[in-house]
């Protein structure tokens, strides 16, 4: 199989999704780890269409990339306006890209009803405005917009526009499923029929609204696509792009492909983590290749395969990634999960151990309490230092307050008083929060921060609560799991009681205490 080039449009159309919006200094961090990784061709932005993107193009073009080249955005010139006087193409001369990137119009219904011109003007459009750029010695894709739809409805007027870019000097024609909705078999068959008929490289730019981005972006390669557009994560405007991070794994483990090298695969989990952290985003536990949960076993019969040969329930050795195998502590993986945490611990314990029973039992009755730790991992490693005598506190609590206050204006404020010991020296501070746990968790670090630093770098990412017996009413017991994250991973911590902000300082203290614990070691 021919070599596949990977283009990646986190920094533009990732940025479209829900929730994100990228800092110049957010986009050039990110690009900074892609280059690392081994992606060919990364997309900044469209510098015709905003300030940030133009600023962003002046600051990378002073930073010098092993592996990517920059590539800007943006769309044909307009309607009965020659390339060399359009404002759009105008930004593109000044961006100092190494790769422009235009998306134009291939579907006769988005001609006469989105842009309202002719369709001889719309292959006019793309002619010129590739062959103007081109002439000035940039290496020109065309990113064939909504051709799926395009080549379904009017097959004939589709591929003249592909034939318009080929002969204005387009070094590569990406086809585009920008709504998302065409099944595998439809892609394959499509890019067969025109990569006899095309002859430039061809790309795949895929959506996710039918939740097979990832599975077309495979296809394409097989049926003769050598480009694979794609955002890291799947972040994108409705349901998202192409997800990178297992597209690359399948292409390189499964297919192989060598699109990176084995040392840049093993970063995939990294630059997963690095951008969701950037994009202020919730890491997918769930995710192929690089989720926490992709290769964690929690069923007994499950673990004990996996202690024979790992092959039994995992489909590749996770390391390749930069993952790792985890055991999910439950009352289902008995003393062999107990066993495999605290291997991964580097503790030796046996099945006849009476440390084992211990724990084993502790577990049991905590879960039995309400506690769940296959979802709480950093809390479980906590929980078998303290059973081992091994853990040394960092702090000692001594009281806290959370006030709760509405005033006449109607709104809510919330404010903690914590007092610790750290190291013998006792603090005393307030902090003010959204509600009160972010007010607890202000105020502990306000506490701590002078004596771990650290800190500053971590943030909780995701809180959940959870009501163990509804029947109870308002004397409920609650489970609280927080997810925290850093620079470099991702952890969970569990609370549980019939109060939801000691339940919630539970799982606050134990996820301040893995990070610190983390960082010692």
């Amino acid at each position: 199989m021919a070599q596949v080039k990977l283009y990646d449009t986190t920094l533009r159309d990732g940025s479209q999704a829900e929730g994100i919006s990228y800092s110049v200094m957010d986009k050039i961090s990110i690009a900074r780890e892609l280059d690392k990784i081994g992606i060919h061709y990364i997309e900044g932005g469209w510098p015709g269409s905003n300030p940030k993107d133009r600023e962003f193009f002046e600051k990378i073009s002073r930073i010098r990339l092993k592996n990517s080249k920059i590539a800007a955005f943006s769309m044909t010139r307009r309607p009965n306006i020659p390339a060399s006087q359009d404002s759009n193409i105008a930004a593109l001369l000044k961006s100092k890209a190494q790769v422009i990137t235009i998306v134009g119009k291939t579907w006769d219904f988005h001609v006469t009803e989105v842009l309202k011109t002719t369709l001889d003007e719309n292959l006019a459009m793309i002619s010129d405005t590739i062959s103007f750029l081109a002439k000035k010695g940039f290496i020109v894709f065309y990113d064939a917009e909504h051709f799926f739809d395009a080549y379904k409805a009017n097959k004939d007027y589709t591929l003249k526009t592909l034939i318009a870019a080929q002969t204005a000097q387009a070094e590569a024609i990406c086809l585009c499923d920008t709504n998302g909705g065409f099944l595998t078999s439809q892609i394959t068959e499509i890019i067969k029929e025109v990569k006899s008929k095309i002859k430039v490289e061809l790309g795949i730019h895929c959506h996710n609204d039918a939740g097979v981005a990832i599975a077309n972006s495979l296809a394409a390669v097989v049926a003769g696509a050598s480009i694979v557009q794609g955002t890291i994560n799947g972040y994108g405007e409705r349901c998202g792009n192409a997800d990178l991070i297992p597209i690359i794994a399948n292409l390189k483990i499964k297919m192989g492909v060598d699109c990176i090298s084995d040392a840049q695969l093993k970063q995939l989990i990294h630059l997963s983590h690095f951008t969701s952290e950037i994009s202020n985003m919730r890491v997918k536990n769930e995710q192929p290749f690089v989720g926490d949960s992709a290769f964690a076993h929690k069923g007994g019969m499950h673990i004990n395969a996996i202690m024979k040969n790992p092959l039994t329930y995992e489909h590749i050795d996770p390391s390749l990634v930069g993952n790792r195998r985890r055991i999910l502590v439950s009352e289902l993986g008995g003393k062999t999960g107990i066993l495999l945490s605290a291997k991964a611990l580097n503790y030796d314990l046996t099945k006849g151990d009476p440390q084992t029973k211990k724990i084993l039992d502790l577990v049991q009755s905590l879960e039995h309490k309400g506690f769940q730790f296959e979802a709480a991992e950093a809390s479980f490693q906590l929980l078998m230092q303290r059973a081992l005598k091994k853990f040394k506190k960092f702090f000692e609590l001594e009281a806290f307050k959370v006030v709760i206050e509405k005033g006449p204006d109607k709104k809510i404020t919330s404010e903690a008083i914590i007092k610790l010991k750290v190291n013998g020296t006792r603090e005393h501070t307030a902090a003010e929060g959204d509600g009160p746990i972010n007010a607890l968790d202000n105020a502990l670090r306000k506490a701590l921060k002078d004596f771990y630093p650290t800190l500053s770098k971590m943030h909780l990412s995701d809180f959940k609560v959870r009501v163990l017996d509804e029947k109870a009413g308002t004397a409920a017991r609650v489970r609280v799991l927080i997810q925290s994250q850093d620079e470099k991973d991702t952890w969970n911590t569990i609370g549980v009681h019939e109060n939801i902000i000691e339940a919630s300082w539970q799982a606050l203290v134990d996820s301040v205490e893995y990070k610190l614990l983390k960082d010692k070691q």
